[in-house]
């Protein structure tokens, strides 16, 4: 069995300390439905910040082309992933008390727009559709029915999910009459375009970089992670989210990205806090094993997409970490277990 590396336990010490706490760390604290999600809250004053550059560039007077990718790069290496990791978590669980529930919005409506995420449309998909169908058939992003080691089946699924996923999304919750979920669905997405249009007639350089490509490019982001994250399907078990999702530990993305690595437990318990997951991996490893669960060491799921796209097969091998409990491998049976993952599975 090939050895693995002991977690890291890649959670901020996000407690509060009410002896060595600021004032407005406290004060913050107070709004918050749990403290530990206080690094939020800075995160969303930093994203503001960004959104407040974006905003500049509309009265810049004349275009200056330099402008955009300072802001581009400012906005995806400083900011884009952990923002769109906080939208993740704090959809599961409201960052705020339900007393100050309006300021719950500011992520999704306010900030969500200069971060690639129409108002309500992550919800709807991720909250109201993703989880409850749990990569099966009737999950439209689910990756079962891909080759999940070839570029043309990606950029199929890709494709599908950029120019028909908002109707499909639409049609789900109408057939499952989701009033709600439909109703936010179209009140956000409809909301973020009409107040597009008049800025790319009166402002179209600025509104291309600030709103636009965001979207476009954020979209094919999550479609490369989930197809990482729900590349490796057991076909004689596919709900079960052990055999259906992978984890990845000892990654600089889950330093970033609040953990977002502990995928499989995602789907087990999905509002397990984010500072609880590695302790839970840690803790009920030897039931990982048990389930043959597929674990990656050193290499996040955008790192599986790529090396699935280009056949690193080796590299993947050398990532899978050899849990206790599980069937002893040698390198080549890695390899195949790996590979008999990735086929396409008619249900």
């Amino acid at each position: 069995m090939l050895a693995s590396r002991a977690p890291v336990n890649n959670a901020a010490d996000s407690s509060i300390d009410d002896q060595t706490a600021g004032v407005t760390e406290r004060w913050y604290a107070g709004l918050l439905n749990d403290a530990r999600d206080l690094p939020f809250v800075w995160l969303s004053l930093g994203c503001a910040t960004v959104a407040a550059a974006g905003v500049g560039l509309f009265f810049s007077g004349r275009w200056i082309w330099w402008l955009a990718p300072v802001y581009l790069l400012v906005w995806g290496l400083g900011f884009l992933d952990r923002f769109i990791l906080m939208l993740h978590c704090t959809s599961h669980r409201p960052l705020y008390k339900p007393r100050f529930r309006r300021l719950n919005l500011v992520i999704p409506w306010v900030l969500g727009p200069f971060f690639g995420q129409t108002p309500e449309s992550y919800f709807a998909h991720h909250m109201g559709m993703h989880h409850p169908e749990n990569n099966l058939e009737k999950d439209l992003s689910s990756t079962m029915r891909y080759q999940r080691d070839r570029l043309s089946h990606w950029l199929h699924y890709f494709g599908r999910f950029l120019f028909f996923g908002l109707p499909e999304l639409a049609g789900y919750h109408a057939h499952k009459s989701n009033r709600k979920m439909l109703r936010r669905l179209l009140v956000g997405e409809t909301a973020f375009w009409l107040a597009i249009a008049p800025l790319a007639w009166l402002r179209p350089l600025p509104t291309l970089v600030v709103f636009v490509f965001p979207v476009v490019f954020v979209r094919m982001l999550m479609m490369m992670g989930n197809w990482g994250q729900h590349a490796f399907v057991d076909a004689s078990e596919p709900e079960s989210a052990y055999k259906n999702s992978i984890t990845c530990i000892n990654t600089r993305y889950n330093r970033r990205c609040f953990n977002d690595g502990y995928h499989i437990y995602h789907h087990v318990r999905a509002r397990c806090h984010w500072t609880e997951y590695p302790g839970e991996f840690s803790s009920n490893i030897e039931e990982y094993g048990r389930q043959d669960a597929i674990v990656f060491d050193g290499i996040d799921f955008f790192q599986v997409w790529l090396l699935l796209m280009l056949g690193r097969w080796d590299r993947l091998a050398k990532a899978f970490v050899g849990l206790p409990g599980a069937p002893e491998r040698n390198h080549e049976d890695v390899l195949g277990f790996l590979k008999s993952r990735v086929a396409p599975i008619a249900r």
